[in-house]
């Protein structure tokens, strides 16, 4: 069984995109919410994009059985500096993604990791409203009513988000989730798929140039 996810969303018929995008990062000049979220010291000698959807189970468990350990021996330490990028393979995944970024960027990996840590209460369980569900964990996180109806409904922000993703899928060839990309002093752009092991992680971020 493979422990990555493929893309569906960017070939859904009405998601064409543009077949010429700007960097992903240059977005967020005219989309503030799309400005990096990251944690750990952007100066860190090593850092890692993960490419993930928010309905991806593989993305969930890797947040759960991997990403602690990361966050304790490499983001706290200040080795690594961890960014998320947003895949979404679905519009589900799409909603929570655009209510993510709406949210303090403080509050954006709590946020997700609560997400990703509930998708049998929110995203898969039978006979769920996933809007009224997603309302709900988005009200615990702070986010009024009001806005979470403006946000959802915010078409700029959706197609920001995808023509991000569709850059990930072209230029840089991202097509699973998670997918990371690790640069180092070594080495830039390595790619790595799949719930990795904490020892798998590890070991490339060694072959980046990174440091215990």
């Amino acid at each position: 069984m493979p422990l990555f996810r493929r893309s569906l969303l960017l070939t859904l018929p009405g998601l064409a995109l543009a077949p010429t995008l700007a960097p992903a990062n240059a977005r967020a000049d005219t989309e503030p919410r799309l400005a990096p979220r990251g944690v750990g010291d952007p100066n860190a000698p090593v850092s890692v994009n993960e490419y993930f959807s928010l309905t991806c189970p593989h993305c969930a468990r890797f947040a759960k059985e991997t990403l602690p350990q990361i966050h304790k021996e490499l983001i706290d330490t200040g080795k690594l500096y961890y960014v998320y990028q947003d895949f979404p393979l679905d519009q589900v995944a799409l909603m929570g993604a655009m209510v993510a970024r709406t949210l303090p960027p403080d509050r954006y990996e709590p946020f997700i990791l609560a997400l990703l840590g509930t998708q049998d209460r929110w995203a898969f369980a039978r006979g769920v409203n996933n809007t009224d569900e997603l309302r709900k964990m988005a009200v615990l996180a702070g986010m009024s009513p009001a806005t979470f109806d403006a946000t959802i409904a915010d078409t700029k922000l959706r197609d920001a988000i995808l023509a991000q993703q569709d850059v990930a899928s072209k230029q840089l060839h991202v097509d699973s989730t998670p997918t990371f990309i690790f640069n180092g002093p070594s080495q830039k752009d390595r790619h790595a798929s799949g719930e990795m092991t904490f020892d798998a992680f590890l070991q490339v971020f060694k072959e980046v140039g990174g440091t215990t």
